[in-house]
């Protein structure tokens, strides 16, 4: 009975994650990072509270334990996205107005040629 009711909380977490999976949206890696560590923790949670007669409980707990612990890394990971991609626009815009100099530059120098 213990393992049929295991079973059952491992496929509705499973359930749950496909649902969210199909959302229609993709996910951001905060939102992957959350559901990965949920879903491995609940799957690992199930086998160890198997070992022990309650793998129903061991999947929620290895659930809750494993989102929280994924949504911290991926949490950290889109932070770091955010900030790479704020460099790369930074870069992008003083490559705009290096060429926009060196542009000025070569007319200023046409200009004294010409005089």
């Amino acid at each position: 009975m213990r393992t049929r009711s295991g079973l059952i909380a491992t496929l509705a977490i499973a359930a749950a994650f496909v649902v969210a999976g199909c959302s229609g949206q993709p996910l951001s890696t905060r939102e992957e990072g959350t559901l990965g560590g949920a879903g491995l923790g609940a799957i690992g949670g199930a086998i160890i509270g198997a070992a022990v007669g309650s793998p129903g409980a061991g999947a929620a707990i290895g659930g809750a334990l494993g989102g929280v612990t994924g949504f911290a890394v991926g949490n950290e990971m889109q932070n770091q996205e955010n900030a790479n991609a704020q460099t790369q626009s930074q870069i992008q815009s003083q490559q705009q107005q290096l060429e926009q100099q060196r542009q000025q530059l070569q007319q200023l120098q046409q200009q004294n040629e010409t005089e």
